[in-house]
C-alpha cells in the first residue's frame, strides 16, 4: 500500500457550463488514497459527495484541478471501476445470475469474449453470489429477494468484472440495522480477499470507522475536504469492536467535525 491509486489535485467542479469560477459544487479537493486502501467520505446532504463520485469514475470532468486514477489521468468514463447505490437497480426481468453477469455482457473487453467465455464467466458469477450468501436465489427475480439479498446481488454485479476501484455511494442507508451490519462483513471480507480500491460516501460515521483506513469529512457546499482521520483501528475487524471505547472515541470525534460543519 505504498503507492497511490485515487489522487485529488486541488479538483474543483461547477455544473454551470463556462463558469469556470464557480458556484462550486467542490472546491479545491486535495486527497490520495493508497492502493488497496479503503477510503469514507462523509459530510451534510449537499456537500458535493455524489459529484467527488462523478469525477472519481471519469462521468464527469473537473472545472479545475487534476484526478489521476491508478497512475493515469482520468479524461472519461473507467471501464476499471464498479459501482453500487443506495437503491440495488437490479433489472427486474432478470435472475439474479443474469443481473450479476450484466457487466461482463457490457464492459470491455468482457463483452466481445461473452460468447468464448460464458461458462467461464457464469462460474465466476456463481462464486461471487454463493460468497455473499445469496446460494439458492440465483434464479430468483428481484422482487423475491429481500432488500438486504438485492443489495448483495447490486455488490455481486459492481465487482464481477474485477474493477480495481468501487465506488459505493450509500449502498446500506435504506436497510435495517441488523442487514446493514451483515452486510458490513460481507464486503469487508471481499476486500480483505480480493483488495481492490474502495471509496465509500455514507452518513453512518459508525460505518465509515469500521469499514474504512481513513475517513474525509466534507464541509457545506461547496464541499471542502476539512478534517482527514486516520482509522488506528487493528484488522480485521468484527463487530464486537463497535462497541469498544477506542471506535466511539473516532465516531463522537467525527461527530463533533460534522457538528462543526453544520453551525458554519
Amino acid at each position: 500500500m505504498s503507492s497511490s491509486f485515487i489522487q485529488f489535485k486541488d479538483v474543483s467542479h461547477t455544473y454551470d457550463k463556462g463558469a469556470i469560477n464557480g458556484p462550486f459544487a467542490i472546491e479545491e479537493i486535495n486527497l490520495e488514497v493508497k492502493e488497496g486502501g479503503f477510503a469514507a467520505i462523509v459530510g451534510p446532504s449537499g456537500c458535493g459527495k455524489s459529484t467527488f463520485m462523478k469525477l472519481t469514475t471519469g462521468l464527469q470532468q473537473p472545472t479545475r484541478g487534476q484526478i489521476m486514477i491508478n497512475q493515469q489521468p482520468v479524461n472519461g468514463p473507467l471501464s476499471i471501476s464498479g459501482m453500487a447505490f443506495q437503491a440495488p437497480t437490479l433489472l427486474p426481468w432478470r435472475t439474479t445470475l443474469e443481473n450479476v453477469l450484466l457487466p461482463l455482457e457490457i464492459v470491455e473487453p468482457f463483452r466481445s469474449q461473452m460468447r468464448s467465455k460464458k461458462e467461464e464467466y457464469t462460474e465466476r458469477a456463481l462464486k461471487l453470489i454463493q460468497s455473499v450468501g445469496l446460494k439458492g436465489y440465483e434464479d430468483k427475480l428481484p422482487y423475491q429477494l429481500s432488500g438486504g439479498m438485492q443489495q448483495r446481488a447490486s455488490i455481486c454485479r459492481a465487482l464481477v468484472h474485477e474493477p480495481k476501484m468501487l465506488l459505493l455511494d450509500e449502498p446500506f442507508g435504506a436497510l435495517d440495522a441488523f442487514t446493514r451490519e451483515e452486510l458490513w462483513n460481507i464486503l469487508r471480507d471481499l476486500w480483505t480477499a480480493q483488495r481492490f480500491n474502495v471509496v465509500l460516501v455514507t452518513h453512518d460515521l459508525r460505518e465509515a470507522v469500521y469499514l474504512a483506513d481513513e475517513v474525509y469529512v466534507m464541509s457545506r457546499r461547496p464541499g471542502k475536504i476539512v478534517h482527514r482521520r486516520v482509522i488506528d483501528l487493528p484488522r480485521p475487524r468484527d463487530l464486537e469492536i463497535t462497541y469498544t471505547e477506542p471506535f466511539t472515541a473516532i465516531v463522537h470525534e467525527l461527530r463533533a467535525h460534522i457538528g462543526k460543519v453544520r453551525e458554519e
